[in-house]
């Protein structure tokens, strides 16, 4: 996902999205859903979210 299809999807949210890189913007999304903030944080593996809209850009 581009970081311009992911500011869309903040902004939705309520979610500020001047300056922030790609994970601090999913990041800020994670933490406006009520969901862990893991992405890219190299848990991956062991997050046990599988259907995560983030897994594919994840590490």
């Amino acid at each position: 996902m581009t970081v311009a299809e992911i500011k869309v999807i903040a902004k939705e949210m309520g979610v500020k999205t001047s300056n922030m890189k790609k994970v601090d913007l999913i990041r800020a999304i994670q933490h406006a859903e009520g969901n862990p903030i893991c992405f890219d944080t190299h848990s991956r593996e062991n997050c046990g979210q599988e259907i995560c809209m983030w897994r594919r850009d994840c590490n």
